[in-house]
């Protein structure tokens, strides 16, 4: 397939896988499975950034020093995005979503803003899809999906602040999977304006560094600290583990098969 059919068939089908495994996880498993995931998330985020994004970005760029001031760079908008509530992740047990009132709602003021949120974050993964995939096949898919695993988390969450702001089941997954789609308009775009520009792909690997840096470690991993029993450590440590070993594995396969 040409780097273009990559970019569309990954951002659209995993958009879509995102928001419709976590819709299901609310139907079927519950809001409890939110920490196995997120244990899991973060050793894909994390595999995907050392063992394969940063690697190639290095390797294609000429100074190595501005890639990783980029990265120091990145780590800190986001930040600041976070703090603007254009980046909203809800992974943790004390959002607003978790210390709702049974019956009550905002009257759809915090679900809109997830939804605001949410597109953006998505059109920003799908501009990280696209670079990887210029810089070669085989990254494109690791990257791809890191992305998708740590989005069901994120959908979950997103999918019960809307539920709490007054959607039903029904209008919450209709209005998630349109946020989606700024996944791939994201990635049209990147793949169109980066053709061409080959040198802006190590910056933007950089970028995609820091944005799942920033997820996995200021977003996901505090969450993780409010269960301290042993039982419930070993369990996360064995389930970041196997996140990174499943970015490794597809890695392997993938370079296997000559992608």
């Amino acid at each position: 397939m040409s780097t273009l059919s990559w970019i569309v068939l990954t951002s659209l089908v995993g958009g879509v896988l995102s928001v419709l495994g976590a819709a299901a996880i609310t139907y079927l498993i519950g809001p409890a499975s939110v920490s196995i995931l997120v244990s899991y998330a973060i050793g894909a985020l994390l595999g995907a950034v050392f063992l394969e994004i940063l690697p190639h970005a290095m390797e294609s760029s000429s100074n190595v020093h501005g890639l990783t001031a980029t990265i120091l760079v990145g780590i800190l908008a986001f930040f600041v995005l976070e703090k603007l509530v254009l980046w909203r992740h809800c992974h943790h047990d004390h959002c607003e979503a978790h210390n709702a009132r049974p019956h009550a709602n905002d009257h759809g003021r915090s679900g809109m803003l997830i939804l605001i949120g949410d597109t953006f974050h998505n059109f920003v993964d799908g501009v990280l899809i696209a670079a990887a995939f210029i810089e070669n096949t085989q990254l494109g898919i690791v990257t791809a999906l890191a992305i998708v695993a740590h989005e069901i988390p994120q959908e979950l969450g997103d999918f019960l602040v809307l539920i709490h702001s007054g959607y039903s089941r029904a209008r919450a997954l209709a209005f998630n999977l349109l946020s989606s789609l700024a996944t791939l308009i994201g990635g049209l775009l990147a793949y169109f304006a980066l053709s061409g520009l080959q040198e802006w792909v190590p910056t933007m690997l950089a970028l995609a560094a820091a944005s799942m840096i920033y997820v996995a470690v200021a977003d996901l991993i505090p969450g993780l600290h409010k269960r301290t029993e042993l039982r419930a450590t070993v369990q996360q440590a064995l389930l970041i583990g196997l996140g990174v070993a499943s970015i490794w594995a597809a890695r392997e396969l993938v370079s296997g098969h000559g992608v």
